[in-house]
């Protein structure tokens, strides 16, 4: 048997949210099938995709269903149903604006800064309103839904939260292709970029996700500092090292960005996790009565975890948040530090800034606070994001 050692790409969920409605609305006009083809737009390719299940719900509706494949990655989303609602508007409305209305229903997240907005993006809006605009017929006016039934279980194992999205998922990106982002492969990609980066290696900027790119971006920093690592931090840390970078601030979620205090540098939680284990050791050296390192330890999340120790600073006029966090930090840039020296025998300034989910600053490093102005395009102060 030959083995493939390319990842093998999938499609984003807006993609398989559009062939959902493009069947939902052909089988309202008596026709049915079991694969639709979708144009991706960006890329300029059309792609077909298998159509689950199809049925009419009474005369003007109908409701399709498909599953996610997101190709070779460690993706949560990997064969969930989506489905697709499609109501017919009638009778029709003059001059109907939009023709095509788009909803989000169960398990679609909601924009918490947008007035609970529908986390339904700028493509995925534009692909489900180009594809289904060859289909809809002259004058018929469209309600579509789309549901991620699983969408609000899922989102409780991601960071959206921390990005203003709750209950549920988005239907976020710029393309209908899903890279291989945790794929093996997809490593060697990301250290290539590194390497085209040597005019700005007086100083980059690690981030794991795309949310984490767009606040960075939001708070000044130069975007061609500004390096994707997904959840291979300790490889692209080596990289770093050895391609002669001399400054790094890792920006990001402290939820993710925590493991690195306990000397975990790939932060896929199929990897590892230790989260709650890590924040309740510092509570405890730092001296926080055992039974609030205890509520720490068993909290869900390490999100409430930190809500929990905001309530004891409230209530009792502490700091230990700054306190705990801030002896976070420092563990993450030193960890960082010596795994970078280990690997790749480099001495590497590492510095860190961790955020919660409302986008808000926890803590930065001094090592941070020294490289931050150095990176941006224009004074910014962090303390105030």
């Amino acid at each position: 048997m030959t083995i493939n050692s390319q990842p093998r790409s999938g499609y984003t969920l807006p993609v398989f949210a559009c062939a959902a409605a493009i069947a939902a609305l052909r089988h309202l006009h008596h026709d049915s099938c079991s694969c639709v083809s979708v144009d991706l737009i960006e890329p300029a390719e059309t792609v077909d995709v298998t159509i689950e299940q199809v049925a009419c719900l009474g005369p003007n509706s109908a409701l399709a269903i498909t599953r996610s494949d997101p190709g070779d990655n460690l993706d949560l989303t990997r064969n969930t149903p989506v489905w697709a609602l499609v109501e017919q508007i009638t009778p029709p409305t003059p001059n109907p604006q939009p023709p095509i209305l788009l909803k989000g229903g169960e398990g679609i997240g909601k924009q918490v800064h947008q007035d609970q907005q529908p986390a339904i993006y700028a493509y995925a809006r534009r692909l489900l309103e180009q594809n289904l605009q060859r289909w809809r017929r002259s004058m018929e006016q469209i309600q579509v839904t789309i549901i991620l039934p699983e969408g609000k279980r899922l989102a409780e194992r991601t960071s959206n939260a921390a990005f203003g999205v709750v209950e549920g998922l988005s239907l976020l990106g710029t393309s209908g292709i899903a890279q291989p982002l945790s794929a093996p492969g997809q490593l060697a990609l990301y250290q290539q970029e590194l390497r085209q980066r040597q005019d700005w290696y007086d100083g980059l900027v690690f981030c794991i996700g795309e949310n984490g790119l767009d606040l960075a971006k939001q708070l000044g920093i130069e975007s061609d500092r500004l390096i994707k690592t997904a959840n291979w931090l300790g490889s692209m840390l080596v990289e770093a090292g050895l391609q002669g970078v001399r400054s790094i601030v890792l920006f990001g979620y402290h939820g993710k960005l925590i493991k690195l205090a306990g000397g975990i540098f790939h932060t896929h939680h199929h990897v590892a996790d230790a989260r709650q284990e890590i924040l309740a050791a510092h509570c405890a050296n730092l001296g926080l009565p055992t039974t609030e390192v205890q509520a720490v330890f068993q909290s869900a999340t390490a999100e409430a975890a930190l809500q929990h120790l905001r309530q004891l600073d409230v209530t009792g006029g502490s700091d230990w948040v700054e306190l705990i966090y801030g002896s976070i930090a420092q563990e993450i840039d030193r960890r960082a530090k010596a795994y970078i020296q280990t690997h790749s025998e480099r001495s590497v300034q590492v510095g860190c800034v961790l955020f919660d989910r409302q986008r808000q600053r926890i803590t930065q490093s001094k090592t941070a606070a020294a490289i931050f102005p150095q990176i941006c395009q224009y004074s910014y102060n962090i303390q105030n994001f």
